[in-house]
Formats: structure tokens, sequence, C-alpha cells
């Protein structure tokens, strides 16, 4: 567990709410930590910008960082972004440009305040990770560098919704069925006064189901080019710290934003799952609050911490592992490279040939497979939370996957090799159907047989030559295709074998094809593995380390009840009927001491296929949240389903809230989506 630090060079004062007034009357709640003399001693300004209340939700979690970096000179803001928490209007989206253009106001309101030196940075992870990249795009003169944790640069690419142009089941409906409930959240009464049941019942009625827009969008358009930085990388001047974690669904960008930026940048690739990297599972975790004041002292103060001098890249090299759901810690060791792409890797090729995977091309073979529709029940989370008393999360042993794939397999390695990258599988395929997918997995086999995944990837085989404009396959026909693995650091030992796994089916991963496909591999020169391979560097062993893990005092919490969560897997031999169901309990209310309000939440995610029937596919999400104070309650309860027929994907949203035991909005949305190749 991280220290907690209690003293700091500045004492540091607590605004609760500050309202940062907008052109067009909308008005955002901000909480701001301020050194208490910054008024005659003005500091730069740290700005979290995120739609998940401020006030209840992430209070706690705000607490450990915000106050710290108020400690050591930083106004540290942290706002509701427009139609979240106690802020006014509607968030209709994710990403859309008038979260940019309000935060370009809220950047000039900060720099005009006296307490403010006129320069700021932005940080954030996840969705405040992307807007933050998303803002620096937009070039604002106050903007003087980004923190941005577990984000992308393509929203398509690397996101919950696809992966490969395939529509990923496993997080797209689970993720904006978790905001319809968070958004359904009215605003506190203390803070918004008389009008928090007008703003709660606006809320209720106009906020929208975002996974409709994002169902209707199965194509890389324009939808999802705005916010995708990757369009024009030159457009960001401003240094960035990029930071990912190798257990959570957003590493690759890191990587990209190295190799594509213009300007300062540093990138840093951790064992951790989805939280900060003071308290991320797998561990170790590390100072991350010491490191990001290393950065921001020399891009906001302009102090030489010598941090920018440093390597560009650092990653942590995963060692083999015997294969489970969860780590405490994951062993390795630090590795760093001076800029990315790196002279240290090098790239092996290893032929598929008829179930190995060799240095040189055997005869060209054709081997199929038809595809099961439950393989994928042992992927593990698409984004791993990295919170240790979550569900295990991570994929166990892959020998049951493997069963259910085609298998390509080295001899026994004579060296131990690291890998550092993207690895990429490019397969000469054929399918029976015109609309197939192909899930590929690499995995470390240990001399005792088990199987580690390292990296995977998927194709829509539809999206072959474009995710923007996709073409059916023509059954029978051979296609060259590259699915591009995510980016890894991994060792392999000597001994240990090198595998391909190559499936039609990945659920609940991805939404299956909509009839059941047997896929065609030819083998030998037709297809390969591209392995990138890293020198280990002898520097390595001098790096410095980093600082352990701490932060500030948390806010004083009172739990009513004992938490219960849990991930299962069921299978019925008799239907043939596979349920992966994900549930978590608070088990009752925890109390915010300070502010005495209660808060409490249960999600059930479950996702349902039988063997045979790729349009039995289901997802279903149902959502309790309650918030109180006093007389004061109330509770949401909100259920998303996602199936699909043939020709169309069809989505129900429904939202029950309540103020205390009387229901005051009962809303269902429907729509019906044609599949777009997907």
């Amino acid at each position: 567990m991280p220290a907690v630090r209690v003293a700091f060079p500045r004492p540091v004062r607590v605004v609760d709410t500050t309202w940062i007034p907008l052109a067009d009357g909308c008005r955002l709640a901000a909480r701001i930590w301020l050194p208490e003399d910054a008024e005659d001693d003005p500091v730069p300004a740290v700005l979290e910008y995120i739609p998940y209340r401020r006030s209840d939700y992430l209070a706690v979690r705000d607490s450990l960082r915000h106050p710290y970096f108020a400690g050591y000179g930083y106004a540290a803001v942290r706002v509701d972004m427009r139609g979240t928490g106690d802020s006014d209007g509607i968030l209709v989206d994710e990403y859309l440009r008038q979260e940019q253009d309000d935060a370009l106001e809220v950047l000039a309101w900060l720099a005009a305040q006296p307490w403010c030196s006129g320069a700021i940075g932005l940080f954030g992870k996840s969705w405040g990770g992307f807007n933050g990249l998303q803002i620096a795009a937009r070039r604002p003169p106050e903007l003087k560098a980004v923190i941005s944790l577990y984000s992308t640069d393509d929203r398509y690419a690397d996101d919950v919704h696809y992966m490969g142009g395939c529509l990923l089941a496993a997080d797209m409906l689970p993720w904006a069925s978790t905001m319809l409930a968070l958004n359904a959240l009215p605003p506190d009464p203390r803070v918004v006064g008389e009008r928090w049941r007008e703003m709660w019942l606006h809320r209720l009625e106009q906020t929208p189901p975002y996974v409709e827009a994002w169902v209707t969008h199965q194509r890389r358009d324009d939808y999802w080019r705005h916010g995708s930085v990757c369009e024009d990388f030159a457009a960001i001047e401003c240094p960035v710290y990029a930071i990912g974690g190798w257990a959570d669904a957003y590493s690759n960008a890191v990587l990209r934003l190295l190799e594509g930026l213009p300007g300062p940048r540093k990138g840093l690739i951790g064992p951790w799952g989805h939280s900060f990297p003071d308290e991320a599972c797998p561990g170790p975790q590390i100072g991350f609050l010491q490191e990001c004041l290393r950065f921001w002292d020399h891009c906001l103060k302009g102090v030489e911490t010598g941090v920018m001098n440093e390597p560009m890249l650092r990653v942590w090299m995963q060692d083999a592992v015997e294969p489970r759901s969860a780590y405490s810690e994951r062993p390795g060791r630090w590795a760093a490279d001076s800029r990315w792409p790196t002279d240290s890797v090098n790239t092996r090729v290893l032929a598929l040939n008829d179930g190995g995977l060799e240095d040189n091309a055997g005869e060209e073979r054709r081997q199929t497979i038809r595809g099961a529709q439950t393989a994928g029940a042992d992927a593990g989370c698409w984004c791993a939370s990295g919170v240790p008393s979550l569900p295990p999360e991570l994929p166990p042993d892959q020998r049951r996957e493997d069963g259910l794939s085609l298998l390509f397999t080295s001899p026994p390695l004579a060296h131990a090799i690291e890998i550092l990258g993207f690895p990429e599988v490019t397969l000469t395929v054929d399918a029976d159907r015109p609309n197939a997918l192909v899930a590929v997995r690499l995995c470390a086999v240990s001399p005792d047989g088990t199987s580690l995944l390292i990296s995977r990837g998927l194709l829509n085989l539809t999206h072959r030559e474009s995710h923007e404009a996709p073409t059916p396959l023509e059954p029978g026909q051979r296609y060259a295709v590259t699915v591009r693995l995510n980016a890894v650091a991994h060792g392999v030992p000597a001994g240990h074998r090198l595998r391909v796994a190559v499936s039609p089916t990945y659920w609940p991963w991805a939404w299956p094809s909509p009839e059941p496909v047997t896929l065609g591999v030819h083998t030998g020169a037709a297809s390969r593995l591209e392995l990138p391979v890293r020198t280990p560097r002898p520097d390595d062993d001098t790096l410095t380390p980093f600082a352990p893990a701490e932060h500030a005092e948390p806010l004083a919490v009172e739990a009513l009840g004992a938490s219960r969560r849990e991930r299962v897997v069921e299978r019925d031999a008799g239907t043939g009927v596979t349920e992966v169901r994900v549930e978590r309990d608070s088990g009752g209310a925890v109390r915010l001491i300070d502010s005495d309000l209660t808060q409490s939440e249960r999600s059930v995610f479950t996702y349902t296929i039988a063997e045979g029937d790729p349009l039995s596919a289901a997802v279903r999400c149902d959502w309790t949240r309650t918030l109180g104070r006093g007389d004061w309650q109330v509770r949401v309860e909100t259920t998303s389903l996602m199936t699909a027929d043939g020709e169309a994907f069809r989505l129900t949203n429904s939202i029950d809230a309540y103020e205390g035991p009387t229901r005051v909005c009962a809303r269902t949305s429907s729509l019906t989506v044609p599949r777009d190749l997907a």
C-alpha cells in the first residue's frame, strides 16, 4: 500500500465548490486545492476534467492526489464536465467538440485567477487522458504540458467500441451502461440548491444511451476520426508524458505517440491494470505523484529536474510466469530506450508451417477450423481494472482456448528472447462465408505445457483492406491479411515454446459473425509471425529507481456493508450455452463522513451464447446506484440489452429513477441498427 504523506512544503486549503462560468451561460462545478499563500505567490494549475462526479463517486480517489499536488505548489483543480456531477447542462456523448470548447474556456478562466501563474497542465487517466490529448491538439496558449494515462490516439482502433473492425461485446455495452447509470444520478442539493430536481429530471430525459451512436457508426468514419489525435499528431506541440499498463487495454497508444508526436514526449508502460500506478495491480507500484511533480516542475515552473534527460521510453519487461487470473505483482525488470522506434528492436520472422512455427517456411498446406462460438470464454477482461478487490480479470492458462484454435508451435527456444513492440501475424486465409473475423493469440508454452498469453489481436476480415470501406469476402477465395497484435514487453526463457493460435471466433470479446464460419489458413510461405525482438541494453541496470508510492491522506469514509465481487463462467453441456457473469456489489452504502453523503452500487454484466448459434449472442448489463443524505434518498436502476439477428443489432436501454419510494422517471429506448459487415 502507498505511504500516506500528511506534511507538505506548503499548507493547503480546499475550496469545495467554485463555479466556472461559460459563455453560453452554463456553469461548471469545480473543487480546488490551493496552497494557502497562492494569492501572494501565484502557482501553476493542474487540471483534471472528467465526468465522474467530484462530490461523491470519485471524492475519495481525488483526495489522494489533488491535495498532494497542492502541497507542492500547484493549484489542483477538479472539474465536473457539462452534464455531470453538479455541473449544468447535458453530456450527450464522449469527446464531442463541445467538451473541448468548454475546456478551452476553463483553461482561460484558470489562467486569469489571481492565484494562478498562467501556466497550466492537464492530467487524467482514461477519459481524462483522452481529452488531455484532444485539448492539447487545440493548442490553447495556457496549456504547457499533458500527462495522459491509459488513453488512445485512435478512437476506433483502441477503445471500448471496436478492435480491428470487430465490435467489442466485452466492453462496449458494459461501458455505455456504466455511463447511463452514472449520468442518471442527480446533482447534490447541498451544492446546487433547490434546482437540483429540475436539473435531475432534465438530465434523465435528455441524456441519451451512448451505445446507440457507437453501434450506428460501425466503420471508421468522421465520427471516430474526431478526437483521434493520430489524424494530426503535429497539432500537439506541448510536452506529453504518456503512461500505460500491460494489463490495461490502452498500452498501444504510448508507442504510437512517441513515434508520431513532434514535440517533447516521454512514455512509461508498467505492469498495471486500469488504475493509477501508485496503487494498481499487478505491481510493482511506483511513486506516480512524485514522477508527475518532476514533469510538472520542469514544464510548468522551469525547474531542471532531469526528467527530460532520461530515456524517452521506459517499460516493465515482464518475465514468464505461471498463468493466473490475478497477480499482486508481475515479476520482471525495468528496461528503457532513448527513442522510439529504437535500433534495439529487430524483427524475427517465423513461418506458420503445418502445426509448427519455424525459421524456414515449409510446404504450403491448408488447415481449416470450424469456429466454436464459446472460444474466448477464458480470454479474461478486455480491460483489467487494476483493483485487487475486484474479481480476477486476467486470462488464465490458455490450454482450453488453444484446444479451440488452429495452433502453430515452435520448438523449444535455444536462447531466451525479449519481445518489445507490436507482434504481427500475416495469414493467407479463406472463409466459407462473406462475413468473418479472425482472432490471433501469441502464447508462451512452458515445459510443463501451460500456455501463457503474451498478446492478441482481432481483425474483421471484411475490413482487410480498409476500416473506412469494408467489403464482403468471396467464399473460397484466398486473401492475405495482417493482424497487428497488442504492444507488449515480455521475456520468453530458453526451453519455452512460442505458439500462434488462430480462431474465427472470440466471444465475448468480439461479437460473432452472423453465420458459423469455417476458416482456412494456408501455411508455409503464405503465413508468418513477425516478432519484435529486443536486444537487452546494459544501461537497463543503471536506471534511476522510481520513488516509493505515496499519496495524501484520504477522505474519511464509513463502510456500511461488505462488498461482493465475482466473475463466473458457467457451461451447460446439455444446452451448449456458455454464460460469463461479472457481479460487483458494494454490499451496502459507503458514507463520506465530511459531506454525510452515502452511496452504493451494484452491477451484473452477463454474456451468453449457445454453441453452434452465433445469433444467440447476448449482452445484458444491470445497474443499481443509490445516493442520499438524511431524508434525501435517490435510487436509479438501469438495464441495457444487446442482441442481433442476421441483419441488425438490437439495443434496449431502460432507466427507472426514484426519489425515496416515488418513481420519478421510467424511460425505455429501443433501436435497431443494420449490421454493416459486422
